[in-house]
């Protein structure tokens, strides 16, 4: 006979003992912001949330070291792939807080301001006046300058821009490489446009000057030696502290936009104006990541014998190459500055920039 006494069953009583996850009270448990970094000022910026430690490090946060590798060895981002040190890579923060939004809104900016001025331009017939030797010189000058900047754009920014240890660094060059890509996209584009729109405008000599003209062989010489450096540290340097200096502040700056106006050209220097803008932006945060390397308490001293190295190895070929375009300031039809002005000015800009990040002036400057 089945018993009556239903039996009692008994379950463990929950004890909240607060060991588990969250409930402890700490000083930023409250917090919605991050805090595995020490932002530059009061609070983080958006900058540093999107790209301080985005990137992982085994020195950081990877406790067991890098939990993926190549095949031939070094696994993540080897601070093996620059000669450069770094007490901390990490310190280096872009100052123009570059990251992928302000990149398509500074970029769409400028593709609008230049498309403006274009359509403006046609609509104007502003190019009607031009003279012959000015059509002359900007289809052979500038139109050889859009294959140095397409070439520095795919094979030196691009090709670099995940060698740094950081991602502040990969982030910094990769805009570099994308304002480089678009100049020179737009520098194709205006060429188009004055190909139509002139009937006397040879629009296809860019390539043959490029290719064959002695003024531009030292050029497009170093800018494919810089191609062939597996160093990052001593692309950017090479790249963006002496080339750009000594020879593309030199023909954009000293050169086309100083004497456009007097040849009755007011679209060239707006264009040639947004490469300049990009390359001011680029040289910030070139210039601080050299400053933070030559300051290094513990690599110091080191980098900037290394500095130097690079120095006597670009700073030649750079000069030779701007010497070899002195040529191109005669062919404007008015002639408002000469090359020994417009190069005693790279030169003084040169010499500043090493001041600034701390090093000596090379003696070829003085020559």
């Amino acid at each position: 006979m089945a018993s009556s006494q239903t039996a009692t069953r008994s379950f463990p009583k929950v004890e909240f003992t607060d060991s588990e996850a969250g409930a402890l009270e700490f000083p930023s448990s409250k917090s919605r912001s991050y805090n595995y970094f020490t932002p530059a000022k009061m609070r983080a910026t958006v900058y540093e949330d999107v790209t301080v430690d985005v990137q992982p490090d085994p020195e950081r946060h990877l406790s067991q070291g890098w939990i993926y590798g190549f095949g031939d060895g070094p696994g993540g981002y080897p601070q093996e792939w620059t000669r450069a040190k770094s007490s901390n890579w990490h310190a280096f923060l872009d100052p123009n807080e570059e990251w992928e939004q302000t990149l398509y809104r500074n970029n769409s900016a400028v593709v609008r301001q230049v498309a403006l001025s274009l359509e403006n331009a046609k609509r104007a017939g502003a190019y009607s006046h031009w003279k012959p030797a000015w059509q002359t010189f900007i289809a052979r000058n500038l139109g050889a300058w859009m294959h140095a900047e397409n070439g520095l754009a795919l094979h030196v920014f691009t090709s670099i821009q995940r060698s740094g240890p950081t991602n502040m660094i990969n982030t910094a060059v990769a805009v570099t490489a994308a304002h480089k890509m678009r100049f020179a996209q737009d520098l194709a584009l205006f060429n188009l446009d004055l190909s139509d729109s002139l009937e006397t405008f040879d629009g296809e000599t860019h390539r043959a000057v490029w290719q064959s003209a002695e003024e531009w062989q030292p050029t497009r010489r170093v800018v494919e030696e810089l191609t062939a450096v597996g160093d990052w540290a001593e692309l950017l340097f090479g790249a963006n502290v002496v080339f750009e200096q000594l020879v593309g502040q030199l023909f954009r700056s000293e050169l086309v936009m100083q004497v456009s106006a007097a040849n009755g050209d007011y679209v060239t220097p707006t264009l040639v104006g947004t490469g300049e803008y990009d390359y001011s932006r680029d040289l910030a945060y070139t210039r601080s990541l050299f400053q933070m390397l030559a300051r290094d308490e513990e690599h110091g001293a080191a980098n900037k014998e290394l500095f130097g190295e690079w120095l006597s190895t670009w700073v030649p070929r750079c000069l030779a190459a701007a010497e070899a375009l002195q040529p191109i300031w005669s062919q404007p039809a008015e002639k408002t500055r000469t090359f020994a002005d417009s190069l005693a000015a790279s030169k003084e800009k040169f010499a500043q920039l090493l001041e600034e990040i701390g090093l000596d002036v090379p003696k070829e400057l003085d020559k």
